[in-house]
């Protein structure tokens, strides 16, 4: 198992630098080429959310992007360390205190990365949340001599 680790100053600016070495590692871990584009989306649905909310909880911590290479499958797991009372897609809402209008932004973000990705995973508590998000792969062409 590979692991890549990448942290950010939570800043808009640097998610694009995510996508992109998100969309590196998942075509050298196998990902199919046809699936690199919804890789790109998600990880920047994710990677924007994350900044976000720590923008709004002033939080200073990098945002933390976790690419994993496993038999068979790769995954990226986006980490804040922004408190969450509930994970946004079993509640009604991001937390106590919230405006509606970023709950309703944060439910949006998350109905698009499980829009892209089939198998997504959220977790949320009051140390920080983070959202994995698994993708087949397809071992490299065996070359015959």
């Amino acid at each position: 198992m590979a692991t890549v680790e990448l942290r950010f100053s939570a800043l808009p600016e640097h998610v694009r630098t995510a996508r992109l070495v998100a969309a590196a590692v998942a075509r050298r871990a196998g990902v199919d080429e046809a699936v690199l584009d919804e890789v790109r989306l998600a990880v920047g649905e994710a990677c924007t959310r994350a900044v976000g909310l720590h923008q709004t909880g002033g939080i200073s911590a990098p945002v933390k992007v976790l690419l994993i290479e496993e038999e068979k499958q790769f995954s990226i797991e986006v980490g804040d360390e922004a408190p969450h009372a509930v994970p946004g897609e079993r509640g009604p809402g991001a937390g106590p205190g919230d405006p509606d209008g970023e709950a309703d932004e944060d439910e949006m973000g998350l109905a698009v990365i499980s829009g892209l990705v089939d198998d997504v995973e959220v977790s949320a508590g009051e140390h920080g949340g983070s959202i994995k998000m698994t993708w087949p792969t397809t071992p490299p062409p065996t070359i015959l001599a």
